[in-house]
C-alpha cells in the first residue's frame, strides 16, 4: 500500500488524479485530498435533477462530474476525502464494502465510533450519516471512494444539493438523502478534543500510516502532474463531460 496525499484543492484535478491512478499505475495506492466548495455528481445523474444551479453559480460552488456511480455530494476545506485503488483478485468480491475497514479503524482509534451502512456508507450513534462511497470497478482494477463530513458547512450543503423542481426533469440515477452530522460536532458532544479540520488530517494520516507500518505519504512527481493536468483540462474540465445528461 501507498498513501499518495494530493496538495490540490482543485476538484477537477483531483478527480483526474483518481483516474490516472487508476488507469496508470499497477499500485495499491490509498489518496486523500481536499476539495474547494464543489458538488460532486455520479457518472450517470443528471445535474438539473440534483443540484441547485442558480445557488451553486451565485457561491461560486463549482460542479464536477466524477467516473464513479451513486448519488450527489458536497465538498469544501471542512471535507477530507479518501480513494482506495487496487488491482483485482480472486480473493475478494469488488462489490463488498471491505474497503471501509481501514477508515473505520482510524475512526474509532480517534474516538469516533461508527458503523458501516447498507450502501456502504459510514453513520454515527444516533442515525447521523458522515461519509458516503462510489466506486468503479474496470476489468483489472477497482476504486471505491468516499468523503468524511469533519467541519463542513451543512447549510450550504443542504442548499447546493437542493433542486427547485419538485420532481425530476430528467431519467437518471437519483441520490438518497440522508440525515448529516459533522465529526467535530460529534467530538464536542463526547466532550473528545475537537481540533481543526488541518489537526484532524494529521492526526488521520498518522494513525493510518501507523496501521499499514509506513513511515510517510507520497507525493505525485512533476510528470504525474503533467499527465493528470491533461486528464484535467481535457476531460473533468469539459462542459460535455460535466453536463453529459
Amino acid at each position: 500500500m501507498q498513501i499518495i496525499q494530493s496538495t490540490s484543492t482543485s476538484a477537477t484535478f483531483n478527480l483526474a488524479t483518481e483516474e490516472y491512478i487508476f488507469s496508470e499505475s499497477p499500485e495499491e495506492i490509498l489518496l486523500f485530498y481536499v476539495n474547494e466548495p464543489s458538488v460532486i455528481i455520479g457518472c450517470n445523474q443528471a445535474i438539473q435533477n440534483e443540484v441547485n444551479l442558480d445557488y451553486c453559480r451565485e457561491n461560486n460552488i463549482q460542479i464536477v462530474r466524477r467516473m464513479s456511480g451513486g448519488g450527489s455530494v458536497y465538498h469544501d476545506f471542512g471535507n477530507l476525502n479518501f480513494c482506495f485503488i487496487s488491482n483485482k483478485t480472486n480473493e475478494r468480491s469488488s462489490l463488498n464494502p471491505n474497503f471501509l475497514k481501514p477508515i473505520v479503524e482510524v475512526l474509532n482509534a480517534l474516538g469516533i465510533e461508527v458503523e458501516v451502512g447498507k450502501r456502504k456508507d459510514l453513520w454515527l450513534p444516533g442515525g447521523f450519516k458522515i461519509s458516503g462511497t462510489a466506486s468503479h470497478i474496470g476489468k483489472k482494477r477497482e476504486l471505491h471512494h468516499g468523503t468524511l463530513l469533519y467541519d463542513t458547512d451543512l447549510y450550504r450543503l443542504q442548499k447546493a444539493l437542493s433542486t427547485v423542481q419538485s420532481k425530476t426533469i430528467i431519467k437518471a440515477i437519483p441520490s438518497v438523502p440522508s440525515p448529516v452530522k459533522n465529526i467535530r460536532n460529534y467530538l464536542r458532544e463526547q466532550n473528545l478534543p475537537a481540533t481543526d479540520i488541518n489537526d484532524f488530517i494529521v492526526n488521520f494520516t498518522g494513525v493510518i500510516l501507523r496501521l499499514y507500518k509506513l513511515e510517510t505519504v507520497t507525493f505525485l512527481s512533476e510528470a504525474e502532474l503533467e499527465k493528470i493536468q491533461f486528464i484535467q483540462q481535457n476531460k473533468y474540465k469539459l462542459r460535455d463531460w460535466i453536463f453529459k445528461k
